[in-house]
């Protein structure tokens, strides 16, 4: 009976109704972008570092891997060193760098990796085979359209360029032997990989030995934290960074976002609340001497509620659905326009959807639609039946 009767009350007046659940809807797509903003980026971050298992990466002192052109010297020593511990299953070493390809007239420039294939985490296989011989290269899409090359080509490519003589350094030919997509790498940015002792060569006598980081990933079992430590007094020439840490340091250069996204949440749940708030008072203004009737015949006063407070909650209910195909198709858009930014890896994802938080976030959506009928039913319900019959019958 008291759903059918909120029913009824609620298609008595169609427009108005349709109006507050359209309302309701798009303060609810709101809340769960900026839910999925908030912590979106920072679950995106996380999981990227932890795809290929490396929890720890050892940087040059005092940086952040590759945010500067610094090297660890002394290298091969470090990564002999990391390998004999216990905690250690597997070290990549790699060489940053640039390979310069002259195209007719023209020359394209390249990011470049020097790694070792067989214990690499940098890129994945889509065809062909790891470039394994010093001869040997592997490309991304991007770089293969730059250059118009395919598998099984060879190019002429430079590690330099000296200034002095006006032409490139480090020259070698290399034949293209794998297809890759690089994972830390922007979705258009030009990458190559090849043998690290392939581009210490071309890089000259000062890259011996040298490396620009070293992933490495721990046993099971073992914490990375108390690890990192560790690492840090054995080695202290280096940075150890390990994936707790570096959250926290990109928590720290993306707390406008997460500020941002709490604050624009926050009104999108009051917003939501003040709406069906609004709707509910109009509609128990408008039925007073209904309500006084109903008390005057004996209904309950917390009848009366409770059928207001349905009608609220009906509304949140309908509503959230539409609202959560709303905010997963603007977090899509949305996110194909943030994820063009330069420089960001192409499996970062400024909105992703956590169901945990999503949920939470729309239940309480629906709960303010319930408490939002409470106060103004309470308050029609509670006048004087006798004084609202009669203001009702002189109007």
């Amino acid at each position: 009976m008291l759903l059918t009767l909120a029913f009824a009350s609620l298609i008595r007046h169609r427009a108005r109704t349709l109006l507050a659940v359209l309302g309701v809807a798009v303060s609810a797509g709101m809340l769960l972008d900026m839910v999925m903003l908030s912590s979106g980026m920072r679950e995106s971050f996380r999981s990227l570092l932890l795809s290929q298992g490396f929890q720890l990466r050892l940087a040059p002192k005092g940086t952040l891997p590759f945010d500067t052109e610094a090297t660890i010297r002394d290298a091969d020593s470090l990564v002999a060193l990391l390998r004999a511990r216990p905690e250690v299953e597997r070290v990549s070493p790699v060489l940053g760098g640039q390979l310069h390809i002259p195209i007719g007239s023209s020359t394209v420039t390249t990011a470049a990796l020097g790694l070792e294939p067989a214990v690499q985490g940098d890129y994945e296989l889509v065809e062909g085979t790891h470039p394994v011989a010093a001869g040997e290269l592997a490309m991304n899409d991007a770089l293969l359209r730059a250059i118009g090359r395919r598998l099984g080509d060879t190019v002429t490519a430079a590690a330099g360029y000296d200034a002095q003589l006006r032409g490139l350094s480090g020259v070698r030919t290399l034949r293209i032997v794998g297809r890759v997509r690089f994972v830390y790498m922007a979705a258009e940015q030009r990458g190559a990989a090849l043998p690290i002792a392939t581009l210490r060569m071309m890089q000259g006598a000062d890259a011996t030995g040298r490396i620009s980081l070293a992933m490495v990933r721990l046993r099971d079992g073992i914490d990375a934290d108390s690890t990192r430590t560790l690492f840090e007094r054995l080695i202290p020439r280096v940075t150890v960074i390990s994936t707790s840490e570096a959250i926290r340091q990109v928590d720290e250069r993306l707390s406008y976002f997460r500020q941002l996204a709490v604050i624009l949440g926050a009104v999108s749940l009051i917003v939501g609340f003040l709406l069906v708030t609004t709707v509910m008072t109009v509609s128990v203004n408008e039925r007073i001497g209904e309500i006084a009737v109903m008390r005057a015949i004996g209904v309950r006063r917390g009848r009366i509620v409770a059928q207001i407070v349905v009608e609220g909650g009906a509304i949140m209910l309908v509503a959230t659905p539409l609202g959560l195909a709303l905010g997963l198709g603007t977090a899509r858009y949305l996110n194909s326009i943030l994820s063009r930014f330069p420089g960001l890896p192409e499996r970062i994802d400024f909105f992703l959807f956590q169901p945990s938080a999503a949920w939470t976030a729309l239940g309480l959506l629906v709960l303010c639609g319930l408490l939002s009928g409470i106060y103004p039913s309470w308050r029609s319900a509670s006048l004087q039946i006798s004084t609202t019959l009669r203001q009702e019958a002189v109007g």
